[in-house]
């Protein structure tokens, strides 16, 4: 489990998520991209411009489940996704500046 992005190299257009189950994720997004039936339908239509060779589906970080009986690791995946969507936005201002 851990936090991922589906990016466009050529516009730099991405999606950041947190899954339980990484592989799972990545092949239900290229999947819906291929299918033409992505939620993101920006995204969608970049796919539809540029095809898959334009598009990078990255694991950006893991969380590893702990032994504690009953661990949902719910909050432990939204605060690590939103620390991606942090250090990301952080970068991409660097790179604007």
């Amino acid at each position: 489990m851990g936090v991922y992005r589906v990016r466009n190299t050529e516009s730099g257009r991405a999606i950041v998520a947190a899954s339980r189950d990484l592989p799972a994720a990545l092949n239900r997004q290229r999947a819906q991209l291929r299918m033409n039936g992505h939620p993101d339908k920006a995204l969608q239509k970049e796919w539809a411009a540029s095809g898959d060779d334009a598009f990078v589906f990255e694991v950006l970080d893991t969380l590893d489940p702990t032994d504690e009986p009953g661990y949902d690791p719910t909050d432990d995946l939204d605060a690590l996704e939103n620390m991606w969507l942090e250090r990301l936005a952080e970068e991409e201002t660097c790179r604007a500046t």
